[in-house]
């Protein structure tokens, strides 16, 4: 009985038991022995390079460099930022073509120059210069007598041309008379207008024209809309706008100059040569400059002429006058819309900055007279 239950206990032991699989079991402690030799033999060989580097080091001249690391492992690093220190541009002095030779300024008047050619015997014309182009960009088809020389005039824009027309009664008064630059033709505007004095008519802008009637009456004239502007702008002499149209200089009351925008006004004085004065009938503003702070004087001459007599710039803020660099008898001043000076000399032309600096001189063309406008 009790050898029974004995074998019935150990048959169900022997059920319980899992069977191992031995050759197996030998197989994975092979590759794990495998491993850890690898390992070691790559530990011992990095130890092994590192000395060779250390030596290396050791050994390697003076004045060169460190030798280049190991390869390893590959590593991201994040560096602190760099400042940047911009390289200056070349000042226009420093700069040259790609042949080496240096390259040629700009010219200190890229614009377009509006000329009356002279002399004017048969025609007169009107010369467009730009760069070393010199084109006849308007003719009045007419032979010039005494109103239509002292009178024509193109716009500050370069846009328009107008001039007074010759009536019946000697030379004093005539028609208005408009064209547009580059195109052929004119148009009739206003009759009775008097073409005596200096600058008879005085631009305010592209558009308006200021003109005065026989009757002594001024007239501001909407070339644009071809209609008169309604009322007269008041009772000032001797007037002369800015480029723009935006400053005004005339005479006041009591014969005073000033120069206003409409919104203010500014009186100054100012005192010609006594040792010329007598030869005129005296002095007026012909330019003024886009602040309204200067004024170009000129001598009004006592026949009809096309000089424009310009001589002196007078500081409307101190009433002073400014010392002008160059040298010799000027024959006239223009205050341009950029905010340059255009000095007219027997010797030349010469550009000044709105500092009255020199920018550079600009040749005279030979077939061309008295300078009527400058468009940037």
């Amino acid at each position: 009985m009790n050898q029974d239950r004995l074998r019935l206990d150990l048959a169900g032991l022997a059920e319980e038991v899992t069977p191992v699989d031995l050759r197996d079991r030998a197989l994975r402690t092979s590759r794990r022995l495998g491993i850890q030799r690898a390992v070691a033999t790559s530990a011992a060989a990095l130890v092994v390079l590192a000395a060779a580097t250390g030596t290396a080091l050791a050994i390697r001249p003076n004045g060169q460099g460190p030798a280049p690391a190991p390869a390893g492992p590959s590593v991201t690093s994040t560096w602190p930022p760099v400042e940047v220190t911009p390289t200056p541009s070349p000042s226009p002095s420093d700069s040259a073509s790609p042949s080496g030779s240096p390259v040629k300024p700009a010219s200190v008047l890229t614009g377009t120059r509006y000329y009356l050619e002279a002399p004017a015997s048969t025609r007169a014309r009107i010369h467009a210069v730009r760069g070393s182009s010199d084109q006849v960009v308007y003719q009045i088809p007419s032979a010039p007598t005494g109103c239509e020389s002292n009178t024509i005039t193109v716009s500050p824009d370069g846009k328009r041309v107008a001039w007074v027309q010759d009536s019946t009664d000697g030379g004093t008064s005539g028609v208005l008379l408009a064209g547009t630059i580059g195109k052929p033709g004119s148009t009739k505007l206003l009759e009775d207008v008097n073409c005596l004095g200096a600058r008879p008519l005085v631009w305010k802008g592209g558009d308006l024209l200021m003109v005065h009637k026989k009757t002594q009456e001024s007239v501001l004239f909407d070339l644009a809309a071809n209609k008169r502007v309604d009322g007269d702008p008041g009772q000032e002499t001797d007037r002369c706008w800015s480029a723009d149209g935006r400053w005004l200089a005339a005479m006041g009351e009591g014969n005073k100059p000033y120069v206003s925008d409409g919104t203010q006004s500014r009186l100054y004085s100012y005192t010609p040569p006594k040792d010329e004065a007598a030869h005129w009938d005296g002095w007026r503003a012909q330019s003024v400059s886009m602040d309204g702070r200067y004024v170009a004087v000129g001598w009004q001459p006592t026949d009809v002429s096309r000089e424009d007599g310009s001589f002196a710039v007078v500081d409307t803020t101190t009433s002073k006058v400014v010392n002008l660099p160059g040298k010799g008898d000027i024959w006239s001043i223009l205050f341009t819309v950029d905010n340059k000076v255009i000095v007219t000399r027997r010797t030349g032309i010469s550009v000044l900055d709105s500092t009255f600096a020199p920018l550079g001189t600009v040749t005279k063309p030979t077939t061309s007279g008295v300078l009527l406008a400058y468009v940037p």
